[in-house]
């Protein structure tokens, strides 16, 4: 795995692969800080690894929090559609070498996560504070 500054690692994945754009990409590190930073306070102070669910329910509230009812229209902007999309960006990272993975972690780990539309737009359409909505139910787990 070669290591590489976090930003020029961007520069490098968003060169190569143009379907995301990179603040999606450092939208993505900051959704797994808030993850790891969620897990710790819960379980205080457990660390390690994310899996695929966990990032992916990091990335929902993370983006919940910031953009609000506008984060469909950010992360379509971004290229980002469905948590399929999520893993792309993950596993580029990987192979530029500044996210890791287990033997575990698969692309296909991210798909069918969860809805885009049904967590972005509908709990907005309803009159609903999504940050409250139960995130679990909403990922599926593949392990």
């Amino acid at each position: 795995m070669q290591t590489t500054g976090f930003h020029e690692a961007v520069e490098a994945v968003s060169r190569d692969d143009k379907r995301y754009h990179p603040e999606a990409y450092i939208f993505l590190r900051d959704s797994l800080e808030a993850a790891l930073k969620r897990r710790k306070k819960a379980t205080k102070g457990a660390g390690g690894h994310v899996a695929a669910a966990e990032l992916l329910e990091g990335f929902r509230v993370h983006a919940l929090g910031e953009f609000g009812p506008m984060t469909m229209t950010v992360l379509d902007y971004w290229g980002v559609r469905c948590s399929e999309d999520i893993g792309h960006m993950v596993f580029n990272l990987v192979q530029a070498g500044v996210f890791g993975k287990t033997d575990e972690d698969t692309l296909e780990s991210f798909a069918g996560g969860f809805d885009f539309h049904g967590a972005f737009v509908i709990p907005f359409r309803s009159g609903q504070n999504p940050l409250n909505a139960p995130g679990p139910d909403e990922v599926r787990s593949g392990e």
